[in-house]
């Protein structure tokens, strides 16, 4: 394999990561504030299909985008409605929404299988792209995955750097401390869910109008990646680097089961594409273990110089998530 080859590979990695970091840091937004979004798989099946459906239509790529964001926004929308103000079970509905609107989205979509509409292209960034490897890699790409790095670095700064998102975390963590010291709750919860919800709605189009152009129903390849993304979420320990992080390892463990594949005859082609699914639950339970008592116990029995090193990855690994996540919250 040569090194124009390496280059392109993981350039393409970026691009093919964009919609599940998409989805991953709107869930990210959205469980900060407290609330569960379960419906993101049927969410972005649904986006996918909204936005394909919509561009073929008008010819345009931009109603297409907006469409799924309005799609996600809408579907989120019965989430916070359904969670917040009737207080019914965030995950029932979560997951009864995701239920619904895959189905919804093979059902609208027979029409739309197989016809031809816009691809969003790439957009090399002047200069920027004639740097050595990390302009390949990272300045010629399209819109949508330049939009991708932005929101990581808005993510992050938002949550982390400014008063909105300490109070963000606030809510997350402890509702009723947030509500005493002025915050509207009930209303940061409604909008934290709607942006989230947009930012998943965004991960459909980027996969039916960019990198799996079309829409092919049941054969799209796309079920399935939400359950992903609420997994890296975890993964990620609720923030928007270690999510990136988390679907770019998702990204890279794809590209390796096709690169890989032609050295591996044996194998069937079936186990390195599926792969990167176990792989990540067994990532998820690696972040996890660090939570337990019986770890704790065991290391105990260890060295010292061996039990504060497993113990320095493993506070690099731990995750927790916001004490308030999926609890009912009444102001009243």
């Amino acid at each position: 394999m040569n090194y124009e080859l390496i280059l392109l590979g993981l350039s393409g990695i970026l691009a093919a990561s964009a919609p599940i970091l998409f989805a991953t840091l709107g869930e990210t937004l959205t469980e900060r504030a407290g609330i569960v979004n379960l419906s993101l798989n049927g969410l972005i099946l649904l986006s996918a299909m909204g936005s394909f459906a919509v561009t073929v239509t008008t010819n345009s790529i931009l109603l297409g985008f907006l469409a799924g964001i309005v799609i996600g926004m809408l579907v989120s929308f019965v989430v916070a409605f359904t969670s917040i103000t009737l207080k019914q079970s965030q995950v029932a509905v979560g997951f009864v929404m995701a239920l619904l609107c895959r189905d919804l989205a093979y059902f609208l979509g027979n029409p739309y299988m197989g016809l031809a509409a816009p691809r969003l292209s790439s957009f090399p960034i002047p200069y920027l792209q004639n740097i050595p490897i990390v302009g390949q890699m990272f300045f010629k790409q399209d819109l949508l995955t330049y939009l991708s790095f932005i929101s990581i670095i808005l993510l992050t700064i938002w949550i982390y750097k400014t008063k909105p998102g300490l109070i963000l975390q606030g809510i997350g963590e402890k509702p009723s401390a947030a509500f005493v010291r002025g915050a509207n709750v009930k209303l940061n919860m409604y909008i934290y869910t709607l942006i989230g919800g947009a930012l998943v709605g965004l991960a459909g189009p980027t996969y039916s109008l960019s990198i799996k152009a079309g829409w092919k129903g049941t054969i799209s390849g796309i079920d399935g990646i939400g359950w992903i993304a609420l997994a890296l979420t975890i993964f990620g320990g609720w923030n928007p680097i270690r999510a990136a992080f988390g679907a770019y390892l998702f990204g890279l463990l794809q590209w390796l089961g096709l690169v890989l594949q032609p050295y591996l005859p044996g194998i069937p082609s079936q186990v390195l594409q599926v792969s990167p699914f176990p792989l990540m639950i067994l990532s998820l339970l690696i972040v996890n273990i660090g939570n337990t008592e019986w770890l704790s116990r065991t290391l105990a029995d260890l060295p010292k110089d061996v039990r504060i090193s497993i113990s320095k990855i493993i506070r690099l690994l731990r995750a927790s998530p916001p004490a308030s996540l999926g609890v009912p919250f009444d102001q009243d």
